[in-house]
């Protein structure tokens, strides 16, 4: 069978591996001239462990699986990976009810080694922390998604794939025996065409002409850092207790495992799909953005939100007040403004951010259509799900 894959981001990359494995003949395209170029490049390198997510979603499932086989991986592979932990506190009483619901559900999703803290057992973990508790994720880890994407995109070339770079797919058509893909200048033929394209999803849906109900909405998440001085004040990793309403986990402290402590991040609509700054603006993206009934009824819905997290993309001060929460001896020289990435997130018509990952099949094409975070942590698990649902037609 042959195999295209668009996209060589690691979840790509990761399906692309798995399909290699299992005696396909695959292709990786990509427009981009290395791996890795966009989301899997720009986080903050945190390996979860599943302590959010609802109950038997594929979210809680795939990343509870993803994170055993990735931390596997990496060992076999010599590749960094670093359990710090995590704290997510409670800074207030308020807070507490949720901290309660978080610590139950991880419970419930097997996440190992969960322990609920009072404001002295918090500190005894991240000693300049304060909060009035805290649930502790001992195993929760950090590693470097770059380097395991360029891991994979070398296992499918080691087991015969191909990973074509500088090959934007400028069109596909479903044919009698398969797809048709012209990438670059060159066309090729599959039986089975799988789409992990991130920013580029409805792109590559709309040559599909698997309209759906569903569209991808960029958000910028923007970080600072703390500097060399300063980040001694965190040892792991700070969260907050999330807001339920939203996807995003809010402005937390993050160590990554080059050493360096971030900051972030916020969540602003981008201006283009690959909007990295306030700079880049596409009139062509933002006119499908802006012209999407979910993208209208989510503003209507929560554009007090949006204003605050503007501005906190414009005030520095807003960043520091989000950090000193939980570290209140940070200072605003200890901060430092640094690069940011964009997430694909999925909104519905009805205004809805879809929250677990989203798979459907068109005939031969596979539509990846919402795999944010945890997607890097959960990706040889979603690569598993994704090979196995394959080779069984009509099961998505």
């Amino acid at each position: 069978m042959k195999i295209g894959i668009i996209g060589a981001g690691i979840l790509g990359l990761a399906v692309a591996r798995e399909m290699a494995r299992t005696g396909a003949e695959v292709t990786v395209l990509d427009k981009e001239a290395e791996v890795a170029a966009h989301q899997t490049g720009h986080n903050s390198g945190v390996v979860h462990a599943g302590i959010y997510y609802t109950p038997g979603s594929l979210k809680a499932t795939l990343c509870r699986d993803g994170m055993a086989m990735l931390r596997e991986y990496c060992s076999e592979h010599r590749l960094p990976y670093e359990e710090v932990g995590k704290l997510v506190i409670a800074s207030t009483r308020a807070e507490r009810d949720g901290l309660r619901r978080i610590a139950d559900r991880a419970r419930e999703n097997g996440v190992p080694g969960i322990a609920e803290l009072d404001a002295l057992g918090l500190r005894e973990i991240e000693p300049d922390a304060v909060g009035v508790g805290a649930v502790h994720s001992p195993h929760t880890a950090i590693t470097d998604f770059r380097a395991v994407a360029r891991r994979f995109a070398a296992d499918v070339e080691e087991t015969g794939g191909s990973v074509r770079l500088s090959h934007p797919v400028r069109a596909l058509r479903e044919t009698p025996g398969g797809v048709e893909v012209l990438a670059g200048t060159a066309r090729f033929r599959f039986d089975r065409v799988i789409s992990c394209a991130g920013l580029g999803t409805d792109r590559v849906a709309a040559m599909a002409k698997a309209g759906g109900d569903v569209r991808i909405v960029p958000f910028r998440g923007e970080y600072y850092r703390l500097t060399e001085t300063a980040k001694g004040m965190v040892r792991g990793l700070i969260y907050p207790v999330p807001d339920p309403r939203y996807p995003f986990l809010g402005v937390h402290l993050t160590r990554r495992i080059d050493g360096e402590v971030l900051v972030g991040p916020n969540a602003v609509l981008a201006l283009a799909l690959e909007g990295y700054s306030w700079r880049e603006i596409s009139l062509r993206d933002l006119r499908q953005i802006l012209t999407w009934p979910g993208t209208r009824r989510m503003a209507a819905t929560h554009w007090r939100t949006g204003v605050k997290e503007v501005y906190g993309s414009l005030a520095r001060r807003a960043f520091l007040s989000a950090a000193r929460r939980y570290v209140p001896a940070l200072t605003a020289k200890d901060i430092v403004r640094t690069e940011g990435g964009v997430r694909a997130q999925a909104v519905a018509r009805d205004g809805r951010l879809l929250d677990d990952f989203a798979i459907d099949a068109h005939g031969p094409i596979v539509l990846v259509r919402n795999a944010p975070s945890p997607a890097a942590t959960s990706s040889l698990a979603i690569a598993r799900h994704i090979a196995l649902t394959v080779r069984l037609p009509g099961t998505f």
